[in-house]
Protein backbone atom coordinates (compact mmCIF):
# COMPACT_ATOMS: atom_id res chain seq x y z
CA UNK A 1 0.00 0.00 0.00
CA UNK A 2 1.35 3.60 -1.10
CA UNK A 3 1.99 5.81 1.76
CA UNK A 4 -1.14 8.34 0.04
CA UNK A 5 -3.56 5.06 0.19
CA UNK A 6 -2.40 4.62 4.09
CA UNK A 7 -3.24 8.62 4.30
CA UNK A 8 -6.63 7.70 3.12
CA UNK A 9 -7.31 4.68 5.46
CA UNK A 10 -6.65 2.07 3.03
CA UNK A 11 -8.75 3.34 0.26
CA UNK A 12 -7.20 4.44 -3.31
CA UNK A 13 -6.23 7.26 -3.52
CA UNK A 14 -7.27 7.87 -7.61
CA UNK A 15 -10.11 6.02 -10.01
CA UNK A 16 -7.64 4.47 -11.41
CA UNK A 17 -5.76 2.97 -8.60
CA UNK A 18 -9.18 1.92 -7.63
CA UNK A 19 -9.73 -0.13 -11.16
CA UNK A 20 -7.28 -2.80 -10.09
CA UNK A 21 -9.77 -6.04 -12.13
CA UNK A 22 -8.68 -7.24 -15.43
CA UNK A 23 -12.10 -7.29 -16.85
CA UNK A 24 -12.81 -4.03 -18.72
CA UNK A 25 -16.23 -3.81 -17.40
CA UNK A 26 -15.46 -4.29 -13.76
CA UNK A 27 -12.82 -2.02 -14.31
CA UNK A 28 -15.42 0.96 -15.62
CA UNK A 29 -16.77 0.40 -12.66
CA UNK A 30 -14.69 0.75 -10.87
CA UNK A 31 -13.78 3.82 -11.83
CA UNK A 32 -17.43 5.02 -11.80
CA UNK A 33 -17.69 3.94 -8.40
CA UNK A 34 -14.82 6.16 -6.78
CA UNK A 35 -15.68 9.26 -8.72
CA UNK A 36 -19.67 8.90 -8.58
CA UNK A 37 -19.67 7.00 -5.47
CA UNK A 38 -23.37 8.04 -4.38
CA UNK A 39 -24.48 7.43 -8.10
CA UNK A 40 -23.03 4.03 -7.88
CA UNK A 41 -24.46 3.59 -4.46
CA UNK A 42 -28.00 4.21 -5.65
CA UNK A 43 -27.51 1.99 -8.60
CA UNK A 44 -26.72 -0.82 -6.63
CA UNK A 45 -29.42 -0.16 -4.28
CA UNK A 46 -31.64 -0.31 -6.64
CA UNK A 47 -31.01 -3.10 -8.23
CA UNK A 48 -31.06 -5.05 -5.13
CA UNK A 49 -34.36 -3.45 -3.88
CA UNK A 50 -36.19 -4.91 -7.00
CA UNK A 51 -34.27 -8.25 -5.98
CA UNK A 52 -36.22 -7.99 -2.67
CA UNK A 53 -39.26 -6.89 -3.94
CA UNK A 54 -39.16 -9.82 -6.32
CA UNK A 55 -38.81 -11.87 -3.70
CA UNK A 56 -41.74 -10.56 -1.73
CA UNK A 57 -44.50 -10.92 -4.48
CA UNK A 58 -43.44 -14.66 -4.29
CA UNK A 59 -43.76 -14.75 -0.83
CA UNK A 60 -46.57 -12.67 -0.18
CA UNK A 61 -48.89 -15.42 -2.02
CA UNK A 62 -47.50 -18.15 -0.28
CA UNK A 63 -47.85 -17.03 3.18
CA UNK A 64 -51.31 -15.65 2.44
CA UNK A 65 -52.21 -19.11 1.18
CA UNK A 66 -51.04 -20.56 4.31
CA UNK A 67 -52.92 -18.01 6.33
CA UNK A 68 -56.04 -18.47 4.61
CA UNK A 69 -56.56 -22.06 5.75
CA UNK A 70 -56.80 -20.69 9.59
CA UNK A 71 -59.37 -18.68 11.76
CA UNK A 72 -57.21 -16.15 11.45
CA UNK A 73 -58.98 -14.89 8.13
CA UNK A 74 -62.24 -14.55 10.51
CA UNK A 75 -60.43 -12.33 13.24
CA UNK A 76 -61.15 -8.98 12.68
CA UNK A 77 -58.13 -6.68 13.01
CA UNK A 78 -59.07 -2.74 12.74
CA UNK A 79 -56.87 -1.16 15.43
CA UNK A 80 -56.39 2.86 15.64
CA UNK A 81 -59.37 4.43 14.52
CA UNK A 82 -58.67 7.60 12.32
CA UNK A 83 -61.95 9.56 11.40
CA UNK A 84 -63.64 8.63 8.13
CA UNK A 85 -63.28 8.31 4.99
CA UNK A 86 -66.07 7.88 2.54
CA UNK A 87 -68.22 7.89 5.31
CA UNK A 88 -66.60 4.96 6.18
CA UNK A 89 -64.47 4.09 9.38
CA UNK A 90 -60.54 4.11 8.47
CA UNK A 91 -58.16 3.05 10.73
CA UNK A 92 -54.68 2.75 10.50
CA UNK A 93 -54.03 -0.99 10.39
CA UNK A 94 -57.73 -1.37 8.92
CA UNK A 95 -58.26 -5.79 8.19
CA UNK A 96 -61.82 -6.93 8.95
CA UNK A 97 -62.42 -10.36 9.24
CA UNK A 98 -63.61 -11.97 6.29
CA UNK A 99 -61.71 -13.17 2.84
CA UNK A 100 -61.12 -10.31 0.25
CA UNK A 101 -62.66 -11.73 -2.16
CA UNK A 102 -65.89 -11.68 -0.14
CA UNK A 103 -65.79 -8.13 0.38
CA UNK A 104 -63.61 -8.61 3.59
CA UNK A 105 -60.30 -7.33 4.67
CA UNK A 106 -58.79 -10.90 5.49
CA UNK A 107 -58.66 -10.06 9.33
CA UNK A 108 -55.64 -11.37 11.48
CA UNK A 109 -54.49 -13.38 8.67
CA UNK A 110 -53.92 -10.73 5.54
CA UNK A 111 -52.22 -8.55 8.09
CA UNK A 112 -49.84 -11.27 9.47
CA UNK A 113 -49.00 -12.22 5.95
CA UNK A 114 -47.94 -8.28 4.59
CA UNK A 115 -46.11 -8.07 7.42
CA UNK A 116 -44.02 -11.35 7.87
CA UNK A 117 -43.29 -10.82 4.60
CA UNK A 118 -41.80 -7.24 5.24
CA UNK A 119 -39.81 -8.14 7.86
CA UNK A 120 -37.95 -11.21 5.88
CA UNK A 121 -37.83 -9.00 3.05
CA UNK A 122 -36.36 -6.15 5.17
CA UNK A 123 -33.81 -7.90 7.16
CA UNK A 124 -32.36 -9.32 4.31
CA UNK A 125 -32.36 -6.14 2.55
CA UNK A 126 -30.58 -4.82 5.73
CA UNK A 127 -27.87 -6.81 5.00
CA UNK A 128 -27.23 -6.63 1.06
CA UNK A 129 -27.46 -3.16 1.29
CA UNK A 130 -25.10 -3.08 4.41
CA UNK A 131 -22.58 -5.08 3.06
CA UNK A 132 -22.75 -4.80 -0.91
CA UNK A 133 -24.48 -1.14 -1.73
CA UNK A 134 -22.58 0.58 1.45
CA UNK A 135 -20.00 -1.53 2.40
CA UNK A 136 -20.27 -0.30 6.28
CA UNK A 137 -17.96 -1.48 8.54
CA UNK A 138 -19.67 0.47 11.44
CA UNK A 139 -21.13 -0.95 14.32
CA UNK A 140 -23.92 -3.19 13.10
CA UNK A 141 -25.81 -3.11 16.10
CA UNK A 142 -26.13 0.59 15.96
CA UNK A 143 -27.11 0.49 12.30
CA UNK A 144 -29.85 -2.28 13.12
CA UNK A 145 -31.84 -0.55 15.70
CA UNK A 146 -31.83 2.99 13.45
CA UNK A 147 -32.82 0.86 11.02
CA UNK A 148 -35.67 -0.93 12.81
CA UNK A 149 -36.45 2.38 14.23
CA UNK A 150 -37.46 3.30 10.71
CA UNK A 151 -39.11 0.33 9.92
CA UNK A 152 -41.73 1.12 11.93
CA UNK A 153 -42.17 4.39 11.17
CA UNK A 154 -41.94 4.04 7.36
CA UNK A 155 -44.84 0.88 8.44
CA UNK A 156 -47.16 2.87 10.23
CA UNK A 157 -47.10 5.59 7.07
CA UNK A 158 -47.60 3.06 4.73
CA UNK A 159 -49.86 1.93 6.63
CA UNK A 160 -51.94 4.78 6.81
CA UNK A 161 -51.58 5.80 2.99
CA UNK A 162 -52.81 2.30 2.33
CA UNK A 163 -56.45 2.98 3.65
CA UNK A 164 -56.68 5.94 1.13
CA UNK A 165 -55.71 3.04 -1.99
CA UNK A 166 -56.08 -0.04 -1.31
CA UNK A 167 -59.84 -0.15 -1.34
CA UNK A 168 -60.15 1.21 -4.73
CA UNK A 169 -57.40 -1.10 -6.07
CA UNK A 170 -58.95 -4.01 -4.85
CA UNK A 171 -62.69 -2.67 -6.20
CA UNK A 172 -61.18 -2.17 -9.58
CA UNK A 173 -59.84 -5.79 -10.14
CA UNK A 174 -62.33 -7.32 -8.46
CA UNK A 175 -65.05 -5.91 -9.18
CA UNK A 176 -65.18 -3.39 -11.92
CA UNK A 177 -62.82 -5.46 -14.39
CA UNK A 178 -64.92 -8.83 -12.82
CA UNK A 179 -61.27 -10.64 -12.60
CA UNK A 180 -62.71 -12.26 -8.88
CA UNK A 181 -60.38 -14.71 -7.63
CA UNK A 182 -57.61 -13.61 -10.06
CA UNK A 183 -57.90 -9.79 -9.31
CA UNK A 184 -57.86 -10.80 -5.83
CA UNK A 185 -54.38 -11.70 -5.98
CA UNK A 186 -53.26 -9.10 -8.95
CA UNK A 187 -54.45 -6.35 -5.96
CA UNK A 188 -51.98 -7.99 -4.01
CA UNK A 189 -49.13 -7.81 -6.33
CA UNK A 190 -50.25 -3.83 -6.63
CA UNK A 191 -50.30 -3.35 -3.21
CA UNK A 192 -47.07 -5.19 -2.24
CA UNK A 193 -45.16 -2.99 -4.98
CA UNK A 194 -46.37 0.18 -3.88
CA UNK A 195 -45.47 -0.83 -0.34
CA UNK A 196 -42.17 -1.64 -1.84
CA UNK A 197 -41.89 1.94 -4.13
CA UNK A 198 -42.47 3.93 -0.26
CA UNK A 199 -39.82 1.92 1.28
CA UNK A 200 -37.37 2.36 -1.76
CA UNK A 201 -37.45 6.13 -1.89
CA UNK A 202 -37.52 6.59 1.71
CA UNK A 203 -35.02 3.93 2.68
CA UNK A 204 -31.82 5.33 0.55
CA UNK A 205 -31.56 8.51 2.41
CA UNK A 206 -31.61 6.71 5.78
CA UNK A 207 -28.78 3.84 4.23
CA UNK A 208 -26.63 7.13 3.30
CA UNK A 209 -26.33 7.82 6.84
CA UNK A 210 -26.46 4.87 9.28
CA UNK A 211 -24.41 2.77 6.72
CA UNK A 212 -20.93 4.06 7.13
CA UNK A 213 -17.51 3.40 6.57
CA UNK A 214 -15.11 4.32 9.53
CA UNK A 215 -11.14 3.93 9.82
CA UNK A 216 -10.19 0.69 11.35
CA UNK A 217 -9.20 1.67 14.72
CA UNK A 218 -13.15 3.29 15.45
CA UNK A 219 -14.11 -0.41 13.87
CA UNK A 220 -11.90 -1.85 16.61
CA UNK A 221 -13.46 0.57 19.80
CA UNK A 222 -16.89 0.09 18.80
CA UNK A 223 -15.73 -3.68 18.56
Amino acid sequence: MSDQNAQTGGKPASAEEAATSKYGIVRWWQRFSFRHETAAQFIVFFLLSNGVTVLQLIMMPVLKAIFNGTSLVGTNFQIWHMGTVGGKPYYLFDYAAGAISNGGGGGLAYFLAVEITLLIAQIINFFLQRNITFKSNSSVWKAAFWYLLAYIIITIIAAALQGWYKDPIYGFFQHSLNWGTVGTTVADLVTMIINSAISFWVFFPIFKVIFKQVPDEETKQEA
